[in-house]
């Protein structure tokens, strides 16, 4: 059975593909972030912003939380962090008769490229129930209008608050407060859609679920492994220190389906080379793993090594390190004697050599890095995979030394500040502890909905009222049509944004817009100019200054707009001096500093140039937080996933000009598209035994044990070198294809990155 699509995407007449890139960044990349930014901010408002980006006395980029050198360029930013800042620091702006001239429906035509190009919200507007149109109201009428429907629900449980990880530590615990000061739990967040396995495998074998490592110790390492992730479209920054990290010496393996341009050749546009040499090749060996095969690889990798211990005993394991701070090596050992070298084989698509070559480099290494992404968290097995990259480093002693350790790079630039300031359905008793001690009132203790039980909650009719700080969650969530359909069943939606996107279009029975502060903004309260915070991927805090005045008059901070609901909404019914930390954001970081720890003088650290780093004890004393006081070496199950024949396995992921659900523009230059995003990558040995020719258009069926097949209509087959049997298309479009209930086990996380799909030549059919 095969459901109708709800949101197929649009037609894109101009779609051109070009042979993709062998190198990335260079002139190009100078070029294409310069023009748009001179060419929407002008070039005094583009060199205030270029100039103050991921500086010390600036503002933190909102493109990711890669973390900052101690020794900053003048010009500290990637080209997509100028398209973000582009992005958000536009003077356009939505006029008045924008919300007259398009009713709701209109805007459901519109593609997200097309919403976001519209310009910056710069005033609250307010859908009524039965209307098609939002029209603008006052602030204090939109306050009050959230107001009295939470007030009104019969338990504060039937409320959802949904947060995006570019929310600053502040606003991120402001929230979190008025949410179970409130009564509820429930704080879905977009961790949940992307590194929650990374959190609940680290979490539970290493007791922090964060990067074991520090941004020095790239220079230092001897083996960076890359898996399931590509720098150079989602974190380009990393691409400097990945070329730092050759030039001293060490060796890079990337571990991936696609080949991507920022590993293969990196251009460094601040270096000689970079503009009139041929750069710095990157990986030095590439393995083109068929998606879902890194579990096996990983297993593959410890058998060796453990292989090598015993024709050499005492020269290969790190045995002291072993046996002072690890438990479980034994389990492990007599768990992989059984593993089937023709098992990983297939799960891989790797030859024997290749993984005999990579084993080899890592024995000989005694540094190593493990770096990953969402080709790993987004997974089934995803919380298991993860548990064998800390076999592989708890083998060799790679956690808690110079140079060594796991380090999961985070999207969002503060998603990770965000979890530790609270924002988690599952917070620990002893931090709610804390928040009781300090404020005076019992915050709940029943955990909460993550964002696939949210979306379960709307679909039963329990949640009646979404309110959301940024993001995009009808567009990041997987199952498209079912997570709009449960999304028009609340009573009432509100976001907080600085643009327009999908989740503004798709509404409860009643919606608001709360439009707000950007990154780049300053931000002016009664107590004088505010600054706020970020943590990065390697728990580093540090400041973040607007550098600009806001595109308009009237436009409220995420602090202000927080804790003005919170006041509307508990008045004295909590001991909590909302005012006092709208007024004054020292007044919450000084709770922050007595409910959190690690932040104690926050006030005074987060002042130093370049901020504090957090204590992390794998890293800093091999100290680990688990059940057994020790890091755990794990059992994992191996699951090979099967590919029927004529099928090809589909992952999600993001063109170049993208970041998360924002589409800057239709153009994924590296890979040689332009001008559109209808198309599915596919080997080409993989389309000739399938009767199918590059640029033919398809149907694209995604298939489910049980559940009735997903579609894509009318996508462009591009002939692209994946992996064997793999295949890929773009990110949210294809989310429609993904049920709710493929998630990862142990974390939730939706399984974007393993959907068996079928191709069939497209048919007639009428798109949106």
């Amino acid at each position: 059975m095969t459901k109708k699509p709800i949101n197929d995407g649009h037609s894109y007449p101009d779609l051109e593909v070009t042979p993709k890139e062998d190198w990335a960044v260079g002139l190009p990349a100078i070029y294409h972030s310069m023009e748009p930014a001179i060419a929407q901010l002008g070039l005094t408002r583009t060199a205030k912003l270029m100039t103050s980006i991921n500086q010390k006395d600036g503002f933190d980029c909102m493109s990711c939380a890669w973390p900052d050198p101690d020794n900053r360029k003048t010009l500290e930013f990637c080209e997509n962090g100028a398209r973000a800042v582009t992005w958000e620091a536009t003077p356009v702006t939505v006029p008045t008769s924008f919300w007259s001239q398009y009713s709701v429906t209109d805007l459901l035509d519109k593609s997200e490229y097309w919403l976001g190009m519209q310009g910056r919200l710069v005033e609250p507007v307010y859908k009524p129930a039965g209307s098609d149109h939002y029209e603008p109201v006052s602030w204090e009428r939109a306050i009050s209008i959230v107001a009295d429907r939470l007030t009104s629900l019969a338990s504060p449980d039937e409320a959802a608050f949904y947060t995006s990880g570019r929310t600053a530590n502040e606003t991120a615990f402001v929230y979190q407060l008025f949410a179970r000061a409130f009564g509820t739990n429930n704080l879905p967040d977009c961790s949940n859609m992307c590194h929650e396995s990374t959190g609940t495998a680290l979490g539970e074998t290493i007791g922090i679920g964060k990067s074991t490592i520090a941004y020095d110790d790239f220079e230092q390492t001897d083996l960076i492994i890359i898996m399931g992730q590509n720098p150079g479209t989602n974190h380009p920054r990393m691409l400097t220190a990945l070329e730092d990290a050759k030039l001293t010496g060490a060796s890079i393996v990337a571990v991936n389906p696609l080949p991507e341009a920022g590993l293969l050749r990196y251009k460094n546009p601040q270096r000689v080379r970079g503009i009139i040499g041929r750069g710095t090749p990157i990986a030095d060996q590439f393995l083109q793993i068929r998606s879902g095969g890194d579990m096996a690889l990983l297993q593959a990798l410890s058998k060796r090594v453990l292989a090598a211990e015993d024709a050499h005993p005492g020269t290969v394991l790190d045995h002291n390190f072993l046996d002072e701070h690890t438990t479980g090596l034994a389990e492990l050992r007599a768990h992989l004697a059984n593993l089937d070298e023709n098992a990983v084989l297939a799960a891989t698509g790797l030859q024997t050599t290749e993984i005999d070559e990579l084993a080899e480099r890592y024995i000989a290494a005694d540094r190593v890095i493990i770096t990953w992404a969402m080709g790993l968290t987004q997974h089934k097995k995803a919380v298991d995979t993860i548990k064998e990259i800390v076999n592989l480093l708890l083998l060799r002693g790679n956690i808690g030394k110079p140079g060594a350790g796991a380090s999961p790079i985070r999207g969002h630039s503060n998603v990770q500040g965000d979890r530790t300031m609270g924002i988690w359905e599952q917070m620990s008793e002893t931090f709610l502890d804390a928040i009781e001690n300090e404020f005076g009132f019992a915050p709940p203790r029943e955990h909460g909905m993550d964002s696939l039980k949210t979306i379960a909650g709307l679909q039963r009719g329990e949640v009646k009222v979404f309110f959301a700080v940024g993001g995009n969650f009808v567009a990041a969530i997987s199952d498209t049509e079912a997570a709009e359909a449960a999304m028009r069943g609340t009573e009432l939606t509100v976001q907080v944004s600085t643009k327009l996107n999908r989740s503004h279009v798709v509404t409860g029975r009643e919606a608001l817009i709360l439009p707000t502060l950007g990154r780049t903004d300053f931000d002016l309260q009664a107590t004088g100019p505010q600054f706020l915070s970020v943590e990065d991927t390697v728990c580093a805090v540090h400041a973040t200054h607007g550098s600009v005045p806001p595109v308009a008059p009237g436009l409220l901070s995420e602090v202000s707009i927080v804790t003005r609901l919170a006041t509307a909404v508990l008045g004295d019914t909590v001991p909590v001096d909302w005012s006092a930390m709208e007024r004054d954001y020292d007044v919450i970081r000084d709770h922050i500093s007595r409910v959190i720890p690690g932040f104690e003088n926050f006030n005074a650290q987060v002042r130093r140039k370049g901020g504090f780093v957090l204590p992390n004890g794998p890293r800093d004393s091999r100290t680990f937080a688990t059940a057994t006081g020790k890091a755990m070496i794990t059992v994992n199950e191996l699951e090979h996933l099967e590919k029927p024949e004529g099928r090809l396995i589909l992952q999600t992921l993001r063109a170049h000009d993208q970041f998360n659900t924002t589409i800057y523009s239709l153009n994924d230059r590296y890979r040689g598209i332009h001008n559109g995003r209808d198309v599915v990558f596919v080997n080409p040995q993989d389309l000739a035994e399938l009767g199918l020719a590059d640029g033919q258009r398809v149907d694209i069926f995604s298939e489910w044990r049980d559940e009735p097949d997903r579609v894509l209509r009318n996508y462009r087959v591009v002939s692209y070198p994946t992996a064997r049997g793999c295949a890929a298309a773009y990110y949210p479009e294809a989310n429609v294809l993904i049920p709710l209930a493929s998630a990862a086990e142990h974390s939730n996380t939706p399984a974007s990155k393993a959907v068996i799909v079928r191709l069939e030549p497209a048919t007639a059919f009428p798109l949106r």
